[in-house]
């Protein structure tokens, strides 16, 4: 049995177990479950799903989710949660928006809106075991979000009859304006006759004629909590429909982010004064306080969280800290530096095994944060769990150990990955996650699009980044010796001083005198060129011959799909072409080599996979020993990958026939499956692994890319195994 990572986590796992009294507990991820299952037989699956908002069933045993797109609730059978089920879904009538779950009977807020200007909703009750409609109110206006009295009593929806962002700008006030809905349940189903409003308007500094109240939360003793995110206001509302308390969200000064979008740079030097809080959502941590996401929606967003006392004291602002953790381990969202950064969107609140947590969800860069918040004045980042696309909606279920999370991004139309939902667990185990973090560093250091690797002595792998990052190009010392790995160390790529631009950098290996060849992805539709580059220790591009162009035999045959990965035998470097070029055969690529000394260039072929879905090319080349090792990939995600896989080429076959003439078709063998570590931690199969490096030692390390976290979950996947 191969001896992975993630299997010394299991056995790491095991031993703790067995002696409790020293047991660490940490969230890991269980369990991924794509919403595309549950669609009905015959039903379009290309068509887009969202699981937004997600709660349980008292016993813990069914999720329910309400999906947008469809106009759907979807149920899912967590008896084992490790192995999710689907149990379908359920047409609402309309778009459903929140959804909190008492007992068996799901409430759900339904938007039946024909116009901003003509809102309407409803709330309606759902037997989840039978999946029917037991009630239903007209609530007036369009819901956004749902929540239920710890008692059972009664349920508090925000009406928020959101504004029209194309219309004169976006700017508020737009009427009708928002409104807080309380609805009386008896012996636990609706009483429509007891429906009541709470005015909201009046209150807020911002449009306060337009009240938009975005979340609700309910604590103990009947209190609702309700964001009015536009206007930067929170109001306190008594279950009779009295507005006991309001008070400003307030501002936040954040210093050292990145304030600057599109490009192409990780820079954390920038500053936002008063920037507003403008929160989402909103969850009660005890009977007299609550803790808010700072996500922003009109002029705000403070990029962080904070915990409020029902007085409007501020007990804690996190201000930057949970955005610079998150640049850490390689999630930030460089494309929203100009926005909202990570946008902190969600936040709930649960106690497992005695201690209180607020779990932080960021939309933008696809992570939770687990805050221990046992001292609300300082609470404490205990770790990171990795979510799909796009977090909205999280549960919890204690008795059980779990969290959930609800991934609202369906990328079907890109190609991407599926909308999900996945599940967490306590364990009496390490933290699996991150698999790769630059914490530690003297300065902030951000990272991603990790796309090629070399193995180096005493441990160290170097990385480069591609062209997500064409402004800032960079190689990455990782000491692997640490746990988890980590980024101690970066070195700018850089030509006469300024960042080497126009660079994709897919392959990195040693050049044996402490700098480095790195090959060069180039675009023939942005006169980009394929090529080679020689750089220094320091990161510059050597003057004169540091740069390696193809040849005129290359270049007349070349796609856009050009090198992906580069490594070094003696006087010779080769290079995998990561799919055919115009002269070569179906299914089959070049291995293109260079000598050194000669100038010399020529060739071997190399037969792939035929693809099921997509395609298949490669994505890294690396050589140990009496082998060429490399990683063919399909570019499919979760359960739609098929091939991850490392194959090994003779090195006595790696005689390259010159250019032009016909090219030898080298042999390979299977040495590593890649897709059930891909799937070890809960997660579905990334499709872009790219860098792999190999020590001394035999051990091989893989990483997969995280496209920068635009349009992608972020997670990096960092990971180890000998191989033959």
């Amino acid at each position: 049995m191969a001896s992975t990572q993630f299997g010394l986590s299991l056995l790491l796992t095991t031993a703790l177990v067995a002696a409790p009294a020293l047991a660490e507990q940490n969230f890991n991820r269980i369990a991924s479950f794509p919403v595309v299952s549950n669609m009905a037989a015959g039903a379009d699956t290309e068509r887009e799903t969202s699981p937004e908002i997600i709660d349980a069933t008292a016993d813990g045993l069914t999720l329910v989710y309400t999906d947008s797109p469809l106009k759907v609730i979807g149920f899912v059978d967590i008896t084992d949660a490790h192995d999710p089920k689907p149990l379908g879904n359920m047409d609402v009538g309309g778009e459903p928006t929140s959804v909190t779950v008492l007992g068996g009977t799901a409430f759900v807020g339904v938007n039946t809106s024909e116009s901003y200007v003509a809102p309407s909703g409803k709330l309606i009750s759902v037997d989840v075991a039978s999946r029917v409609q037991t009630g239903a109110c007209d609530l007036g206006g369009q819901p956004d979000s749902v929540a239920k009295a710890p008692d059972g009593s009664f349920i508090a929806v925000a009406i928020e009859n959101e504004r029209d962002e194309d219309l004169n700008g976006g700017l508020i006030p737009q009427f009708p304006a928002g409104t807080l809905a309380l609805v009386d349940l008896k012996d636990g189903a609706l009483d429509c006759g007891s429906l009541r409003f709470a005015d909201l308007t009046g209150l807020a500094e911002i449009a306060g004629a337009d009240p938009e109240p975005e979340y609700v939360s309910i604590n103990g003793l009947g209190e609702i909590v309700v964001t009015l995110q536009e206007n930067n206001h929170l109001a306190i509302v008594s279950k009779d429909g009295q507005v006991v308390n309001h008070f400003s969200a307030g501002s936040v000064d954040l210093e050292g982010i990145d304030a600057t979008d599109e490009r192409g740079a990780l820079i954390f030097t920038e500053s936002q004064k008063g920037r507003l809080r403008e929160p989402d959502a909103v969850t009660w941590i005890s009977d007299d306080m609550f803790a808010t996401a700072n996500e922003g929606d009109y002029n705000g967003g403070a990029r962080g969280w904070t915990i409020f006392h029902k007085d409007g004291t501020v007990v804690y602002e996190n201000g930057t800290d949970f955005e610079r953790a998150i640049i850490q381990i390689g999630h930030y969202p460089d494309k929203r530096s100009d926005s909202k950064g990570v946008e902190p969107e969600s936040v709930t609140f649960g106690v497992f095994g005695g201690t209180p947590y607020v779990f932080v969800g960021a939309e933008r860069a696809s992570v939770v944060g687990v805050y221990d918040v046992t001292d609300p004045a300082a609470p404490v980042l205990k770790q990171f769990l990795p979510s799909g696309v796009g977090p909205e909606g999280y549960a919890v279920i204690p008795g059980r150990n779990l969290l959930i999370s609800a991934n609202e991004k369906d990328l079907i139309e890109d190609g991407g990955a599926r909308a999900h939902v996945m599940l967490f667990e306590m364990q009496d185990a390490p933290a699996v996650y991150p698999h790769l973090t630059s914490a530690g560093m003297d300065q902030l250091t951000g990272w991603g699009a990790i796309s090629g690797m070399v193995a180096d002595q005493d441990g160290i792998v170097w990385a480069v980044n591609d062209s997500f990052y064409s402004f800032q190009p960079s190689i990455f010392k990782i000491d692997t010796k640490m746990s988890p790995p980590r980024i101690v160390d970066v070195i700018r790529v850089h030509r006469e001083g300024r960042p080497a631009q126009k660079l994709d950098m897919e392959g990195i290996t040693l050049d044996g005198h402490g700098g480095f060849y790195v090959a060069s992805e180039g675009r023939t539709d942005r006169v980009v060129p394929h090529a080679i580059y020689h750089v220094k220790a320091d990161g510059s591009i050597k003057a004169k011959k540091g740069e390696i162009g193809l040849p005129p035999e290359l270049m007349a045959v070349e796609t856009r799909f050009g090198f992906e990965g580069i490594t070094k035998i003696g006087d010779i470097l080769w290079m995998a072409v990561q799919r055919e070029w115009r002269d070569d055969p179906r299914n089959h690529v070049k291995l293109v080599a260079y000598n050194l000394k000669t100038k010399e260039w020529g060739a071997v072929l190399y037969e792939k996979a035929q693809p099921e879905t997509g395609w298949v090319g490669l994505s890294e080349i690396v050589a140990h020993g009496d082998y060429v090792y490399v990683i063919e990939r399909d570019n499919q995600h979760d359960h739609r990958a098929v091939t991850k896989k490392i194959y090994r080429i003779p090195v006595a076959e790696m005689v390259p026939a010159p250019l032009g003439e016909e090219l030898p078709v080298v042999s390979k063998e299977l040495v590593h499956d890649l897709l059930p570590d891909l799937t070890a931690t809960g997660g579905y199969a990334l499709d872009k692994v790219e860098g792999l490096a190999i020590m001394e030692d035999g051990t091989a390390w893989v990483s997969t890319d995280n496209d920068g976290v635009d349009d992608h979950s972020g997670e990096t996947l960092f990971w180890s195994f000998p191989v033959k």
